[in-house]
């Protein structure tokens, strides 16, 4: 039984998501599950209000049927080793959503074997990267079990999600996964803002910055994907995103789509007339 085991509890303050079932209920009543399955997708991590329909559309996306639901989160630098959740479970809204101890023991094992000699931590951090999506994955996904890691802004992030391909393919786990990220963070508050202010910058963000490096992602190659990343400031947690990358090719899902795209600066006429500090996000999804 869960309730005398070791959970995570929720760490991020009021405002990132609902505090309730019913709320998070309401706030996800609107977003029907797709006919289409989604081995894997990424996800923005802000807070629901500024991202979350954004959010829900790479988790609706995901195949309905996954045993586990793996939430790849970032955040870290290169040179830092992977970060797991080692509790037994995630004490969210919805009850307890148990963690896939079996899959993270085998794929902790295989990383440290295979490609980070420095072996994996616990994440003992309050970080929103992988918390804030946790929710809104139980919700549409009761049953399965979870994975909550974090990898680091490098190369070894993409072996990372072709080991834990072959982890779940051992145990015959049905694995999906979803790798979070914000986008290009922009302005003052940021500190990088090369367009300047207003508009323009908006406009550059959009046009520009975010769509090149969602085009490149699309392209699938990885070392172009953390090039990109970390020259143009446009993926603060592209670690998460070369995992799921390499999650997606191993399994054979080569086919990237765009499912939504947004930034701070939309809920109003005069934040995208006159934007201050603002971030992107997108929804996307991999296919056989």
């Amino acid at each position: 039984m869960l309730g005398t085991m070791a959970l995570r509890k929720r760490a991020l303050p009021q405002g990132w998501y609902p505090q309730d079932a019913e709320q998070i209920q309401s706030f996800l009543a609107s977003f029907p599950r797709k006919t289409c399955s989604a081995r894997a997708a990424v996800a923005p991590h802000a807070g629901w209000g500024y991202s979350g329909a954004i959010a829900a559309a790479a988790v609706t996306a995901l195949d309905s049927q996954a045993d586990t639901v793996v939430v790849m989160g970032g955040h870290l630098p290169a040179g830092l080793p992977p970060l797991f959740a080692e509790e037994d479970g995630f004490a969210g809204p919805f009850g307890n959503m148990e963690m896939d101890r079996e899959l993270r023991s085998l794929v902790q094992k295989e990383l440290w074997r295979k490609r980070f000699p420095r072996g994996t931590a616990p994440d003992r951090y309050h970080d929103n990267t992988v918390e804030v999506l946790v929710p809104m994955v139980h919700y549409f996904f009761p049953k399965a079990w979870l994975l909550w890691l974090r990898l680091p802004a490098e190369m070894a992030a993409y072996e990372a999600g072709r080991i834990l391909f072959q982890a779940g393919k051992s145990l015959n786990r049905n694995v999906v996964v979803l790798g979070s990220t914000d986008l290009t963070h922009y302005g003052d508050h940021y500190d990088f803002s090369p367009m300047g202010t207003g508009k323009k910058a908006l406009d550059w963000v959009r046009e520009v910055n975010d769509r090149r490096f969602i085009e490149t992602l699309l392209q699938g190659k990885a070392e172009k994907i953390l090039e990109r990343a970390l020259e143009d400031r446009s993926a603060c947690s592209v670690g998460a995103v070369l995992g799921t990358l390499g999650f997606a090719q191993a399994e054979g899902a080569d086919q990237g789509e765009l499912l939504a795209y947004g930034t701070s600066a939309d809920g109003s006429p005069q934040d995208q007339e006159n934007p201050g500090s603002f971030v992107g996000y997108a929804a996307l999804g991999w296919y056989r």
